[in-house]
């Protein structure tokens, strides 16, 4: 193409260039993605070994095999793809041997037939999934004290945090133990950068790295927020770090306001960090970079608020390649906790897989923030609102306006009115004198039903006109909303009810005077908006938040149940205080705020992570799976008021009696987890065997996701030892087993009993059983179908010892006719 002057100009020299070009702009036309590839070979953890903990890192041996493997991946990628074509982003090499590269999806399909390639993905990119939690799940009057309180709480025990990084400079994280951390075990680096000094990593966090090769290969990076360092300009990764392993009794400031004080769940634990989320994309590749280090690290908890947004494609969902590092991780002896997912109340919306990895859901606490708004006739009307009240007390009235009222009209007309006015998104829009200093009615309307406006611009409005307050109600054309409590710098408050914004509105005209045009020209209309940041303790919890993600688990596209319960376990996850970003990339309203009031699995994970840490610290020869089984087995579900645990619905304000697949084994229980009396175990080659029993899985997708082949099979993949049984279809009947071994020091007696599902009788050999202190124990578990009911139903087992310990095993049974 550098000689193009030189081609002569004659039509069919012509004719063959324009050919030749039209090739050479499709070949570069092909969109280039990242795609993930597992290739034949041993991962370094694994290598002569099956325990990370024995492998020197720093040792020649170590050091050669790590240039072996990724001098192998460099050698498939040039043997297989013209050099200079593609751009390998990482070497995959601790947990599983593989790479990330930047390719077009030509140049994958030549990579899939590739020797020793097992498996190629495309990324599906990666998105996001406390001031008085410790108090309301018992933690300072019992696992802190056990521990020797809040400064030894987790001592030892480090937990990786694979999210948008951690603000360094935050209390939350200062080191104030004075003692070196005993984790001899671990091994990390600080990695610097923007706002990142090395001074950041302090002895309470004791490592913190980056992974954006994936993220810059993707999208154009924007350096105002995108900072290549661990620091966190979202938020979400402080916050997340700060719940399970936050300082303890750091005072919670929002404007001025003080909400009480805040504590990690393990506040003495150590933080590693790392950051693979960023302001403007999130990438598989660089999520699995992470994992892959801290595992090498050292990190004994993992916790994941992120995850894949979609499930894979083209294998079922436990064999996908972030399911498949999970799993590895867990064979490391790491304890993987991961969030459920925001995606309820729906079915079968849980982005939580496989039973290697803890699915943490979200519930509420008895903790709530009353707002209230009192009107001119005396009517108080509840809402929502961390908003101090108008003119320092509630009991003074200010004018009542209606924001499609008091647009700016010049000479009878009306010159600026933008859309969504009576969202109050733009002060122009207004008559200045009309909202000076009165309460001001904004209505739910299209510009927040799509997402295009934000309370944030309301707030504006309300600071640059003068407003008194303002009250944001809810539209009967879109009906109720689901309204948090966010910090407002202006007094403020949200009424998500139809029923109450009527209300509302019914009072303004009456008191509101209109011209034959209808244009409102006098207004006696008055309210006042109440203090809405004291917290209130009172009602029922938890109760299952509405956003939260339920099961039933599922492998494929089609959402084919599976036998594995999902989620695990819940833990609160609604309006958690917890660390923030001043930065806040992606939430303006709280820009230069270092605390924020979040809900999401994201919030709950790191609770679930915490409370591990403690039970890690108290049994420090336990296995993932034993910690896992100890949190499950000792969970409740009931709720403070002795019944069943409930769940909100799709409905505004309506909740339903939950299942398993709402709450998983209940809500967590610190302290009764450190000493479960029984525990079930799984190995690595049991989960193996599990995904080769699996009726809509292959040994050849298991062998190239796992390197092993399918020498064992489960008779039914039920038989899983898992502290839960789940059976997507059972006709008939159906025998399992379980097998329980004794965690406690003395030999126990327990008795069994069954709360049947629906449509099926349960039996267990043997009634009752002694057990001796590590000694083990075999239930058989037998499922007869009395009717096939076509759908699940929900009972437990319920092992009584005789020394006061309680094991719990959920049921989740669908119960099918034979024919």
């Amino acid at each position: 193409m550098a000689n193009k002057a030189n081609i002569s100009a004659n039509s069919s020299s012509c004719a063959a260039l324009l050919v030749l070009a039209i090739s050479f702009i499709g070949c570069f036309a092909e969109e280039r993605d990242i795609y993930l590839v597992l290739i034949e070979g041993e991962p370094l953890a694994f290598h002569g070994s099956d325990d990370k903990r024995r492998f020197d890192l720093n040792s020649d041996a170590y050091k050669g095999q790590t240039k072996r493997l990724m001098d192998s991946h460099d050698r498939i990628l040039q043997s297989t793809l013209e050099i200079g074509s593609y751009n390998k982003l990482y070497s995959f090499k601790y947990t599983v041997n593989g790479f990330a590269v930047h390719l077009t999806p030509t140049q994958a399909k030549k990579l899939e037939n590739a020797p020793q390639v097992k498996l190629v993905e495309r990324d599906r990119r990666a998105k996001l999934m406390t001031s008085y939690t410790p108090q309301f799940l018992g933690l300072p009057q019992g696992v802190w004290t056990q521990r020797g309180g809040d400064k030894n709480a987790g001592e030892g025990i480090v937990i990786g945090f694979v999210d948008t990084g951690i603000n360094p400079s935050h209390p939350s994280f200062a080191n104030y133990n004075p003692f070196e951390p005993n984790i001899s075990h671990f091994s990390g680096d600080c990695e610097t950068g923007p706002r990142f000094p090395l001074s950041s990593c302090n002895g309470k966090i004791v490592s913190a790295r980056f992974f954006s090769a994936g993220a810059q290969a993707v999208a154009t990076l924007n350096t105002s927020v995108d900072f290549l360092s661990p620091f966190d300009a979202v938020g979400h990764g402080s916050h997340v770090a700060s719940t399970a392993a936050g300082n303890a009794g750091v005072p919670v400031v929002v404007d001025g306001f003080f909400y009480g004080l805040a504590s990690g769940m393990a506040p003495c634990a150590r933080i590693a960090v790392y950051k693979a989320m960023y302001p403007t994309v999130g990438t598989l590749a660089d999520v699995i970079a992470a994992i892959d280090q801290a595992t090498m690290d050292g990190v004994d908890i993992l916790t994941l608020s992120i995850g894949p947004d979609e499930p894979p494609r083209d294998t079922i969902t436990m064999l996908g390649i972030f399911d498949v590092l999970m799993l590895f991780a867990r064979r490391a002896g790491v304890f993987v906790v991961q969030a459920a997912g925001n995606q309820g109340p729906a079915p079968s919306t849980v982005v939580s897989y496989s039973p290697w990895a803890v699915a943490a859901a979200a519930c509420t606490t008895d903790r709530i923030y009353p707002g209230s708004l009192l009107l001119g006739n005396g009517l108080k009307l509840g809402g929502v609102g961390l908003s101090g009240p108008t003119c320092g007390r509630p009991l003074f009235l200010s004018k009542l306006v209606l924001a499609r009222d008091v647009i700016l009209r010049v000479n009878g007309t009306f010159p600026r009115t933008p859309q969504y006015i009576e969202e109050c998104q733009y002060p122009e829009a207004f008559e200045p004198s009309l909202v000076q200093g009165s309460v001001v009615i904004c209505t739910f309307s299209d510009g927040f039903y799509n997402q295009t406006s934000t309370l944030t611009a309301v707030i504006n409005t309300a600071i640059t006109l003068g407003f008194m307050g303002f009250i944001l109600i809810a539209n009967s054309h879109y009906g109720d909303f689901v309204a948090e409590p966010i910090p407002f710098a202006v007094p403020g408050i949200l009424i998500p009810k139809v029923s109450t914004s009527e209300i509302i509105l019914q009072y303004y005209e009456q008191q509101t005077h209109r011209d034959e045009r209808g244009v409102a020209i006098k207004f006696n209309a008055q309210a006042g908006i109440g203090e809405g940041r004291v917290a209130s303790f009172e009602g029922r919890a938890p109760i299952v938040s509405r956003f939260s993600s339920r099961g039933p688990d599922f492998t494929d596209l089609s959402r084919n149940p599976t036998d594995v319960l999902k989620p695990d376990v819940i833990a609160p996850g609604h309006q958690i205080w917890a660390a923030w970003s001043p930065v806040s990339a992606l939430d303006p309203m709280l820009t230069g705020c270092n605390f924020a009031l979040l809900s999401g699995t994201s919030m709950a994970t790191p609770h679930i992570a915490g409370i591990a840490a403690l039970i890690k610290q108290h049994n420090p020869s336990w296995t993932p799976t034993m910690i896992a089984s100890a949190i499950s087995s000792t969970a409740t579900k009931y709720d403070n008021y002795g019944q069943l645990i409930m769940a909100e619905g799709f409905e505004i304000t309506s909740t339903y009696n939950s299942t398993h697949f709402d709450f998983g084994s209940g809500l967590v229980s610190a302290t009764r987890a450190l000493d479960p009396g029984l525990v079930l175990s799984v190995e690595f080659e049991d989960y193996i065997s599990f995904l080769c029993s699996l009726a809509d899985s292959d040994p050849v997708s298991i062998k190239a996701a796992t390197g092993i082949w399918c020498n064992h099979s489960l008779s039914h993949p039920a038989n899983l030892n898992l502290p839960s049984v789940t059976v997507s279809a059972v006709a008939k009947s159906l025998i399992l087993q379980r097998s329980l071994k004794n965690v406690g020091n003395k030999t126990e007696t327990y008795l069994t009993s069954v709360v049947h599902p629906n449509g099926t009788t349960v039996s267990l050999y043997p009634p009752w059983f002694t057990i001796a202190p590590q000694g083990t124990q075999d239930l058989a578990i037998q499922f007869n179908v009395t009717q096939a009911i076509g759908d699940f139903s929900f009972g437990e087992i319920v092992l009584t010892g005789s020394l006061n310990h309680i094991v719990r095993i959920p049921l989740s049974v669908k119960p099918v006719s034979i024919f």
